[in-house]
């Protein structure tokens, strides 16, 4: 717990995810050195830093596409191993990355089901990979998905993503996530290069993302977005911990002082 959470007489929420001296070289470079972190379900947890802090790199430690060198992981405070994307998957891990990976050919409710069609009945003679699609229960499934997060600018399930705006891709991407199963969902610059009312619809997309239970983090450099979504915010330096902030108890002036001067300043740790 930070200074600030302290001072503030509050108790951090039980976390669901939690890593702990989690360590990560690439060559001689110690992109991550021993960070510790945690989120809870029901909190956004913002992620920031300047570039090369170590966000991307901890974010896809999370997601497995990075295997950590040392440390450890930990869900509902029991251990787990996470050394690739099928561990964490499994765990409910789920990543959005900046580009969505979103198959712009294909229509909405594809795209959701991607890897996960559901399948006609009475076909099990043949091998999986030839039995056909169940289009009706792949439109079901997505429209499900999007009502969870109460996506109400896409008019058919069945429109093409790649006439879509940036928001409503973006929140398409956020209900794939959620429909794995996932538990924790992890958001790479949600908001990069929309427009004002595109970033609306996102913001409001991952407030209720948090409202489903979910463990949420949020990485921005828009320290607007991250005051408006985020419960907590957790700063990272150089690979290390800075310190972690109730968000309602500090301001961004405060928040850019840590990314920027972080230790050399005495700025609190986060453990």
């Amino acid at each position: 717990m930070s200074k600030n959470e302290s001072n503030a007489g509050r108790k951090a929420p039980q976390s669901h995810l939690r890593v702990c001296g989690i360590l990560k070289r690439f060559g001689g470079v110690e992109a991550l050195r021993g960070v510790d972190f945690e989120v809870a379900r029901g909190e956004v947890m913002a992620l920031v830093g300047d570039n090369g802090a170590g966000k991307s790199t901890l974010m896809k430690v999370l997601a497995g596409a990075h295997a950590a060198d040392e440390g450890q992981f930990f869900i509902d405070d029991k251990p787990v191993s996470v050394t690739g994307p099928k561990d964490a998957n499994a765990l409910g891990i789920q990543i959005v990355y900046q580009d969505l990976a979103l198959c712009e050919n294909l229509d909405v409710s594809a795209n959701l089901s991607l890897n996960s069609e559901p399948l006609k009945a009475g076909w099990g003679f043949l091998p999986r990979i030839l039995r056909p699609i169940d289009d009706m229960e792949m439109e079901v499934k997505a429209r499900a998905a999007l009502d969870v997060l109460q996506v109400k600018t896409l008019q058919s399930v069945r429109a093409k993503v790649g006439g879509l705006s940036g928001g409503q891709r973006q929140a398409i991407a956020i209900a794939r996530a959620v429909g794995a199963a996932s538990t924790v969902v992890m958001l790479d610059e949600p908001t990069a290069a929309l427009g004002v009312a595109q970033t609306r619809q996102v913001l409001d997309v991952v407030k209720r993302l948090r409202d489903t239970n979910h463990a949420v983090i949020y990485i921005s450099h828009n320290m607007r977005d991250v005051f408006e979504v985020s419960d907590r915010i957790s700063v990272l330096r150089h690979g290390r911990n800075v310190a972690t902030y109730i968000t309602s108890d500090t301001n961004p002036d405060e928040i850019v002082v840590a990314m920027t001067r972080g230790f050399d300043e005495g700025t609190s740790n986060a453990n």
